[in-house]
C-alpha cells in the first residue's frame, strides 16, 4: 500500500487536504496530513523561534511515524503544495531510502541554499519580508490575507465560494523565518523520482516547462531526468479544494510512476523556437546596430517600419538570441520584401520581473529605428509576440500619432500571480480602454494553452466593451509559435493576412 504524506502551503493547515485525502483513502492509500507547528491553527498565535528548520522537523516525524507503523516494503509518497515542498525536500533529504516520490502541487522543486521566499511571486511581500526579518522581527508573522486577497497568492479559479470562505477563516499568519531561512540539501534527495502538478489557471503547463528547457534555461534543464514527470489540471493554485478528486487521481498516477516526461534540448531536431519559418523568403542585408537590427528594403525614400518584439523570458545566456531566431528574421524578412523596414531586437525580458527593462528596451529601439533617415519616423507598427504581449500596454495606453497599427501574436495579454509579475503597467486587457482608435491586429492560434487563452479573451471582451478597434486572424489548428511548429497552408496564409492587414495601416 502506498502511504501519502501531504504537507500544506502558506497560511494553510491540515484541513485544506481532506477531500482529497477522503479519495485517496477510499482508493485504498494510506494518508497522513502533516500539521506544520504554528500553522491551521486560531490567527494570532505568536510565531516567534518557527522556521523552516521546525517544519522539516515536523514532516521528519510523520516520516519516522508513518514507516515505523507500515512497516518495510511500504511506499512513502511525500506531497507539497505551495511553501509546503520546502519542509517536504528538507525532509526527504534526510530519509531518502524511506521515500519513493516527492509530488510538487504547482510549485517548483526547491534549491539547496535559497529561502522560500524567492518562489513568492509577489516582488512588494518579497521586499516586505525580508525587510521585517533583517530588522529582527518575527514573533507576528506575516499576516494572513484578507478574503479578497488571496488572488495575490495565486489563481483562486474553481474554489467554490464555500471552500474559499473556509480557507480564509482557517488561515493562520505565516512565520517569518519559515520564509527566509535558506532550504538546506546535502544531496541525497536527488535520487527521489519527483512529478511536478502543473495548474493551468494559475499560468503553467509542461508546454511552458519544456519551451524552457528549449530555451537552454540552465534552471530548467535538471528537469528532462527520466525521474521526473509533470501532470496538468485545468484550475488555479488550490486544486485540492477546486479539483480534489483530479488531484487525488493525479497522485495516484504519479505513485505509479506515471505522467509526461520532458525531452531534453535538441534531442529529436531542433528546439521549436529554431525551426525554420513556414515562407520561403530570399536572403536580405541587414544592419546591425547594437541590439537592434534593420532589414531594409530595395526601394528609395523613407519607408515606414514594422518593429518586432519577441516574447519571453528568455533566458540571459540563451543563443542564438531571439532577433536571430527564424520567426523574428523570417517576419522582418518578409516585411523588407513587401517594401517596409523590418526591425528586431533583443530586450530583456530574462525574468518576470524584468518587464520595465525590457519595455524600456523596446522604446529605445524604437526611437533608433525612427531616427534613422531610411525609416518614415511617421509610419511605425509594433507586432508583439508571446510573453511581449504585455508590454504593448505602454503603447494601447498613449498612442502616440506616428504608431499606425498594434498587432500581437498568439500573445500574452494579462499576467497570473504565478507568474510573478504584480505592476499594474503591464495589463492590456486595461489598458485598452485608453487605445482610442488606433488599430489593433490579434493573431489567435486555436491550440493556445489554456493560461494564455483566456488573457487573450479577456482582451478581446474589454476591446468589444470600450469599442477598440481590434481584428482578430484565427489560426485553429495553429500552437503558440505556430510559424515553426506548424508549417501548414493555414498557416502561411494567416501570416499573409496579418503581413498584409499591417501594411495597409503603416501605408495609409
Amino acid at each position: 500500500m502506498t502511504e501519502f504524506i501531504l504537507v500544506p502551503g502558506m497560511f494553510t493547515g491540515a484541513h485544506v487536504w481532506e477531500e482529497t485525502a477522503a479519495r485517496l483513502a477510499s482508493a485504498g492509500a494510506g494518508v497522513h496530513t502533516a500539521a506544520l507547528t504554528g500553522l491551521g491553527g486560531p490567527q494570532g498565535v505568536a510565531t516567534h523561534g518557527i522556521d523552516l528548520e521546525t517544519h522539516i522537523e515536523d514532516v521528519l516525524v510523520l516520516i519516522d511515524s508513518v514507516s515505523a507503523a507500515a512497516g518495510p516494503g511500504q511506499e512513502i509518497v511525500l506531497v507539497g503544495h505551495d511553501y509546503g515542498v520546502h519542509p517536504v525536500l528538507g525532509a526527504a533529504d534526510r530519509r531518502a531510502e524511506r521515500i519513493t516520490r516527492i509530488v510538487c502541487v504547482d510549485t517548483g522543486p526547491g534549491q539547496d541554499g535559497v529561502p522560500a521566499l524567492a518562489a513568492v511571486p509577489d516582488r512588494s511581500v518579497r521586499e516586505e519580508v525580508a525587510g521585517r526579518a533583517g530588522a529582527g522581527e518575527d514573533g507576528r508573522g506575516l499576516a494572513v490575507p484578507a478574503r479578497d486577497e488571496w488572488p495575490r497568492w495565486g489563481s483562486i479559479a474553481g474554489i467554490p465560494e464555500a471552500s474559499l470562505d473556509r480557507l480564509a477563516a482557517l488561515a493562520s499568519p505565516q512565520p517569518l523565518r519559515t520564509l527566509v531561512q535558506p532550504l538546506r540539501l546535502a544531496g541525497a534527495v536527488a535520487s527521489v523520482p519527483v512529478t511536478g502538478v502543473l495548474c493551468n489557471a494559475n499560468g503553467s503547463s509542461v508546454e511552458m516547462v519544456q519551451r524552457r528547457v528549449d530555451l537552454g534555461d540552465p534552471a530548467f534543464q535538471p528537469l528532462v531526468d527520466p525521474k521526473v514527470s509533470f501532470f496538468e489540471l485545468p484550475t488555479g493554485h488550490w486544486p485540492m479544494l477546486s479539483l480534489p478528486a483530479e488531484l487525488a487521481d493525479v497522485m495516484l498516477r504519479a505513485a505509479a510512476g506515471e505522467g509526461h516526461r520532458l525531452v531534453a534540448r535538441g534531442s529529436v531536431g531542433p528546439p521549436a523556437h529554431l525551426r525554420p519559418f513556414l515562407l520561403e523568403l530570399p536572403e536580405l542585408p541587414h544592419e546591425r546596430h547594437g541590439n537592434v537590427d534593420l532589414y531594409l528594403p530595395d526601394a528609395e525614400g523613407p519607408r515606414p517600419a514594422v518593429v518586432f518584439v519577441h516574447g519571453g523570458p528568455v533566458p540571459e545566456g540563451a543563443r542564438p538570441t531571439p532577433r536571430d531566431w527564424p520567426t523574428l528574421k523570417g517576419y522582418a524578412r518578409y516585411a523588407a520584401t513587401e517594401g517596409v523596414v523590418g526591425v528586431t531586437l533583443d530586450h530583456r525580458l530574462h525574468d518576470m520581473a524584468d518587464y520595465p527593462r525590457a519595455a524600456a528596451d523596446v522604446a529605445a529601439a524604437v526611437e533608433l529605428a525612427r531616427a534613422d533617415p531610411r525609416v518614415d519616423a511617421d509610419r511605425i507598427a509594433l507586432w508583439f509576440f508571446s510573453g511581449g504581449g504585455l508590454m504593448a500596454a505602454d503603447w494601447l495606453c498613449r498612442p502616440p500619432a506616428w504608431l499606425r497599427c498594434l498587432a500581437a501574436s498568439y500573445p500574452v495579454l494579462a499576467s497570473h500571480a504565478g507568474w510573478g509579475l504584480v505592476d499594474s503597467r503591464f495589463h492590456p486587457v486595461k489598458a485598452v480602454a485608453s487605445a482610442g482608435t488606433l488599430p489593433i491586429l490579434i493573431t489567435r492560434v486555436g491550440r493556445e494553452a489554456p493560461e494564455i487563452a483566456v488573457t487573450v479573451e479577456e482582451f478581446l471582451t474589454a476591446a468589444g466593451t470600450c469599442g477598440a478597434d481590434v481584428e482578430v486572424i484565427d489560426v485553429p489548428d495553429g500552437r503558440h509559435a505556430f510559424e515553426t511548429l506548424d508549417p501548414t497552408e493555414e498557416s502561411r496564409q494567416a501570416v499573409r493576412r496579418a503581413m498584409r492587414a499591417v501594411l495597409v495601416h503603416v501605408r495609409g
